[in-house]
C-alpha cells in the first residue's frame, strides 16, 4: 500500500520538510560508523543530479523500500526498508562492496531514525510517486528461481557506439571486478554487439547493472547499455571466443569463428547517424599504448565502480571507419606511409611535430630516393589510426598528403657509420610528446586540424601584439585572436586557412617565449 504522506511535525527530530539541506546541524548524529541497526538507512555523497529512483534501487536488491526521504542540497538521502533484517543485509552488504553511482561511490549507514515520516511537500510527494511506481512493478511478481535479490542473474548487455571492437574477454574482465561470472554469450543482432551474462545471483547482477549501465569502456564510445534478461540460466555448448562457461572447462571449443563478425562491425562502423553525423564525436584521445589484443591484461584499480578506472581513452574517430577498411582497423600496425609531401620544404622534425598532435611519434624516415614519401612510426596502432583519419587530405606546403598505413612494422634507424643525410631521426625520448602522461589533458583536446589554434604556456609579460606579430612573421595572415578571460596562460589565434594553421602549427610549437616558457599549440574546436 502506498506510504501516508503525514504532518512533518510528527518526525521525531523533525527532518526538513522541504528536504533541501538547511538542517546540517540535525545530521551530525548521523555522520558515524555503522552504528546500531534500523529500518531506517542515512545515504550520503549522492551525485548532485540523483533521481529518487537511482536511490530506492540501492535497497530494492534487499526487500521493500517502503519510505524515503530526499536532501538533495545536502546529497544525502534516507532510506527505509520494510524490516530491520533487510536493512542490516543491506548495510553489510555495501560495507564490502562499495555502491557507485554514476562514478560516485555513495556512504551508508544505520540512521538515528527508527522510521520516517514525510509530508506533502513538492519533494516528497515525488520521493512517494517513485516509491509507488517501483512498488507497483514488483508486485507484479518475480519468478522465485530468480534467487536472491528479485532479479535474474543473467544480463543483457548491448555495446552502443561500438568504435573498437569489444571482445568476450573484455567483458569477462569488467563485469568480474563486481562479482562472480559463470557464463557468457556474444552475438551480433540487428548491427549491435551484444552478450549475455551469467552472474552467482541476482544480487550480483543488481549491482552490476547499476554500476555498469551508460558507462563507456572507451572514452566516449562502446557504451554499455544493460537490462536484465527473462532467461534465468544460459546454456553454453562451446567455449570459444564467442561464448564460454567458466564453470565447465572442459566444454569442446566448436567451430569457433573470429570474435569478431567484420560484416556486422563493417555495418555498425558505417551506421548513419554514428560516424556521418559528426564524424569526430568522440574522437578526443588513444589509449596509452594499449593495443585490442593486449585487451585481456586491461588492469581496473580495485576501486568498486565499474569503469571509473577502466575507461581507456579511444580514438572513435580512428575508426570513422567504413572508409578505411575495418581490416586494418583490428592490428597493431603503428607506422604509417605519408606520400605526396612537398621534397623542398619537408623535414623529419616538421612530421614530428604534426603527426604529434595525434599520438607519441617515435621515429621519422624521409625515404632517401623518394623525398616526397616518409614512414613515420606511433608509439601504438591507435594512435597510426588517429593520425592517419584527420590528416590524410590535409594540405602542406602547397600538397595534399596522402597517409595510409604500412605494411612495416617498424622504421629501421640507418646502420653503424650509414649516414642517411639526416633523413631519419629517432624521436622515441623526446620530451615534446605530448601523451606521455596517461590521463593527460592533451588526451581530451584532440581536434581535426582547423584555422583556428589553442595557445597555452603563455608568460604574463607577452601581450596580444607580440603573438600576432609572431605568428605573422613567417608570413601568414592572422584574423583574430584573443585570450582566455579566466586564464591569460591561454589564447585562440585564427588564420585565413587551415593549411596556413598547420604550417603555423608546426613552426611555433614550442616556441620560446622567454621567462622559461615554451609555447604550446594545438587545434582548436572553437573559432574566434
Amino acid at each position: 500500500p502506498p506510504v501516508s504522506i503525514v504532518n512533518h511535525s510528527r518526525l521525531s527530530c523533525s527532518l526538513s520538510s522541504t528536504a533541501n539541506g538547511n538542517d546540517s546541524k540535525k545530521f551530525k548524529g548521523d555522520i558515524r560508523g555503522p552504528g546500531i541497526p534500523s529500518r531506517v538507512i542515512h545515504v550520503r555523497k549522492l551525485p548532485n543530479d540523483i533521481n529518487e529512483a537511482e536511490v530506492i534501487s540501492l535497497g530494492l536488491p534487499f526487500g521493500k523500500v517502503t519510505n524515503l526521504l530526499m536532501l538533495k542540497g545536502k546529497n544525502q538521502a534516507f532510506i527505509e526498508m520494510n524490516t530491520e533484517d533487510a536493512a542490516q543485509t543491506m548495510v553489510s552488504y555495501y560495507s564490502s562492496v562499495t555502491p557507485v553511482i554514476r562514478n560516485h561511490p555513495i556512504f551508508m549507514q544505520y540512521s538515528n531514525h527508527k522510521e520516517l515520516k514525510t509530508d506533502n511537500s513538492p519533494n516528497q510527494v515525488r520521493a512517494q510517486a517513485a516509491l509507488q511506481a517501483v512498488n507497483a512493478v514488483q508486485a507484479g511478481g518475480v519468478d522465485a528461481s530468480v534467487g536472491m535479490g528479485g532479479h535474474s542473474p543473467v544480463l543483457r548487455v548491448i555495446v552502443e557506439n561500438l568504435f573498437y571492437p569489444v571482445t568476450l574477454d573484455v567483458l569477462h574482465q569488467i563485469f568480474s571486478k563486481l562479482g562472480t561470472v559463470l557464463k557468457i554469450i556474444t552475438f551480433t543482432k540487428n548491427n549491435q554487439f551484444q552478450a549475455l551474462l551469467q552472474y552467482s545471483d541476482g544480487l550480483t547482477a543488481q549491482h552490476a547493472k547499476l554500476s555498469l549501465d551508460g558507462q563507456n569502456i572507451y572514452n566516449a564510445c562502446c557504451t554499455l547499455r544493460i537490462n536484465f534478461s527473462k532467461l534465468t540460466s544460459l546454456n553454453v555448448k562451446y567455449n570459444n571466443d564467442k561464448s564460454r562457461d567458466y564453470t565447465r572447462p572442459d566444454l569442446p571449443t566448436g567451430d569457433s569463428q573470429p570474435s569478431i563478425d567484420h560484416q556486422a562491425m563493417a555495418a555498425a562502423f558505417g551506421a548513419p547517424g554514428i560516424i556521418s553525423a559528426n564524424p569526430y564525436a568522440g574522437a578526443h584521445a588513444f589509449p596509452p599504448a594499449f593495443a585490442i589484443q593486449q585487451a585481456t591484461g586491461l588492469t581496473m584499480h580495485s576501486v568498486p565502480g565499474g569503469l571509473a578506472q577502466l575507461t581507456m581513452p579511444v580514438a572513435a574517430a580512428a575508426a570513422a571507419a567504413g572508409r578505411m577498411g575495418f581490416h586494418q582497423l583490428s592490428g597493431g600496425h603503428c607506422v604509417m606511409l605519408v606520400s605526396n609531401l612537398n621534397p623542398e620544404r619537408v623535414t623529419p622534425q616538421c612530421l614530428f611535430i604534426l603527426f604529434g598532435v595525434y599520438g607519441d611519434v617515435m621515429r621519422v624516415k624521409i625515404l632517401f630516393n623518394k623525398k616526397e614519401n616518409a614512414l613515420i612510426q606511433m608509439s601504438d596502432g591507435t594512435q597510426a589510426q588517429l593520425a592517419m583519419s584527420h590528416l590524410n587530405g590535409q594540405r602542406l606546403h602547397g600538397k595534399a598528403l596522402r597517409v595510409t598505413l604500412s605494411k612495416h612494422t617498424n622504421v629501421q634507424l640507418p646502420r653503424e657509420g650509414h649516414e642517411d643525410q639526416g633523413l631519419t631521426k629517432d624521436y622515441s625520448n623526446s620530451p615534446l610528446h605530448r601523451f606521455k602522461k596517461p590521463g593527460s589533458k592533451n588526451y581530451s583536446n584532440i581536434f581535426p586540424p582547423s584555422a583556428t589554434l589553442h595557445l597555452s604556456n603563455i608568460p604574463p609579460s607577452v601581450v596580444e601584439d607580440d603573438l600576432k606579430m609572431l605568428f605573422a612573421s613567417s608570413g601568414a595572415m592572422v584574423k583574430a585572436f584573443k585570450f582566455f578571460q579566466k586564464d591569460r596562460k591561454m589564447a585562440l589565434v585564427q588564420m585565413s586557412s587551415v593549411e596556413e594553421a598547420i604550417e603555423s602549427l608546426i613552426e611555433f610549437h614550442n616556441h620560446d617565449l622567454g621567462e622559461n616558457h615554451h609555447l604550446r599549440v594545438s587545434f582548436s574546436k572553437s573559432t574566434i
